[in-house]
């Protein structure tokens, strides 16, 4: 019996992302493991927090190159919020380089006159990859759950599935190519959407 594996890396509440997971159907276990990672069906890659530690937490537990080699060997990844970020090159919160997985930045909201930094709360997805596997089901436009003062900003724009616009900036809410698929929102505060997404993701698995 396949699993999927949540990855541990000291960086935010796992607690809530299993739940959510629970709640879709499936039973994860969290890992900080290579063994563990290699032999998932599925990848998850939660996280909160800040840019720096996030990497420095994932070198000091060498699981780099894990995650790495699970999405090289085309094993379906979910990165969430802090997840999504660390697989960009970098980030202007910090000086870390990031995991690389995806070519880009992530930068940080621009002050507006009355935009508040975080974008945090309810906001509407606009899909830019409308047939993608994660959204089957959910309304054109749902509301999901965002905490987050940086965004990321790829250089390849085809990757980018989702966007949400804070103020007036349209900035990426969500990216997909391949195997890999991540969400600056958090899908288990998302109500209805958020559990129709994370069911989704597990229905592309081979359990």
């Amino acid at each position: 019996m396949g699993f999927i594996a949540v990855i541990d890396y000291d960086m935010g509440n796992l607690h809530s992302a299993c739940k959510g997971l629970e709640k879709a159907g499936i039973t994860p276990k969290i890992t900080d493991s290579p063994d563990e990672i290699a032999k998932a069906a599925g990848i998850v890659l939660p996280g909160v927090g800040s840019f720096d530690p996030a990497m420095q937490h994932l070198r000091s537990r060498h699981l780099v190159d894990p995650i790495k080699e699970a999405i090289a060997d085309k094993k379906p990844f979910l990165g969430i919020c802090l997840g999504l970020q660390i697989l960009f090159d970098g980030s202007e919160e910090g000086t870390e380089p990031g995991l690389g997985i995806i070519p880009g930045m992530v930068r940080r909201f621009h002050s507006e006159p009355d935009l508040t930094i975080p974008h945090m709360g309810w906001n509407q997805l606009e899909f830019t990859q409308p047939n993608l596997s994660l959204w089957q089901g959910l309304a054109p436009h749902p509301y999901v759950y965002f905490v987050h003062s940086y965004y990321v900003d790829p250089v390849d724009p085809n990757v980018i599935a989702a966007t949400v616009t804070h103020g007036t900036q349209t900035v990426t809410a969500a990216v997909a190519f391949d195997n890999v698929m991540a969400v600056q929102f958090h899908p288990e505060k998302s109500s209805d959407s958020g559990l129709q997404i994370l069911s989704n993701f597990i229905s592309s698995l081979k359990l």
